[in-house]
């Protein structure tokens, strides 16, 4: 059994931002970095949106110097995952895949969410070549070109509008002959010239070889295929938060994304912060991740002080 002030599950812009205040805040934080070290950006090929990285930077790259910043001011980083947490007591517990418990004054939960897919052929091998579960972080990259994206509620509606602004043509793909998306969003997404809606649809493989140049349909009712000509193809049906491990201890909503204090990272748990995409539906951005991150360590180191620990 090991005693800990801070321990921080997850990594990624979330986790390595609350690492490195809550390090150089003297809580001498242990990371369990999960199944993925760096997170979602580790998917990610080209950012270009981080404050910082004027010429851009690839995203495992970026996830590196978030890790050196980290390990530089002494952050603990242990590359396994944490299975089970016991929050009952003050003194909160946690055990890893190695069967090592571990007991945290403070805990911040960094674990974030991932994307849904299709699970269809080419998807997963066209990744960062043309597919993506994010339009605000990689439609720029398809300026004037005609794209594809799949979905039918708000986020869809959503993302498919965000797309038209920049590309030449969107093609929305829906399961069913109605969206589940509010009916503002859907208006917007009727009312948008270029953003073509096809009912009914379905996509059934991502074609292409070193990048995506088209999508094999079909149509759920009269089962004729067809192909489009796309550069882009973008999923937009949901992520789901990595938070089953807490659900018996901490309040979540029907997703299961962590319900934390308005404007804190509080989870009405003392000594136990939320942050990053494991508490965060709406905007979903390394930026408002490492933000959260930073919230999370701050109020850790708060509540330390406070409780005389």
């Amino acid at each position: 059994m090991e005693k800990v002030k801070c321990l921080i599950i997850g990594s990624g812009p979330a986790g390595y931002s609350a690492a490195i205040y809550a390090a150089r805040a003297g809580l001498n934080p242990v990371m369990y970095t999960g199944p993925q070290p760096g997170g979602q950006l580790m998917i990610t090929n080209d950012v270009e949106n981080y404050p910082g990285y004027p010429d851009g930077r690839q995203g495992p790259e970026m996830m590196e110097d978030f890790k050196k910043q980290a390990l530089r001011f002494d952050t603990e980083i242990r590359n396994e995952m944490i299975i089970k947490v016991d929050f009952t007591g003050p003194v909160h517990k946690a055990w890893s895949d190695s069967g090592h418990e571990i007991h945290a004054l403070t805990v911040i939960i960094a674990t974030g969410a991932s994307a849904k897919w299709l699970d269809i052929p080419g998807e997963l091998r066209l990744q960062n070549r043309g597919v993506s579960a994010c339009a605000v972080c990689d439609g720029f990259f398809f300026r004037k070109q005609e794209v594809a994206i799949v979905g039918a509620g708000d986020t869809a509606a959503e993302e498919s509008t965000y797309l038209a602004k920049i590309c030449s043509k969107v093609h929305l793909l829906v399961r069913r002959d109605e969206m589940r998306a509010s009916k503002i969003m859907q208006e917007r997404v009727l009312n948008t010239p270029n953003l073509i809606v096809h009912w009914n649809t379905e996509a059934e493989e991502v074609l292409g070889d070193q990048g995506v140049d088209g999508i094999r349909i079909v149509n759920n009712k009269t089962g004729e295929k067809s192909e489009l000509a796309v550069t882009g193809f973008f999923v937009a049906i949901g992520h789901k938060p990595n938070t089953d491990i807490f659900k018996d201890w901490i309040k979540t909503d029907d997703s299961g994304y962590i319900i934390a204090h308005p404007g804190r990272t509080h989870t009405g748990i003392d000594g136990v912060f939320a942050c990053g995409d494991a508490q965060d539906k709406i905007y979903r951005q390394a930026v408002t991740a490492a933000g959260t991150g930073c919230m999370a360590a701050l109020d850790a180191e708060r509540y330390l002080v406070e409780s005389g620990q």
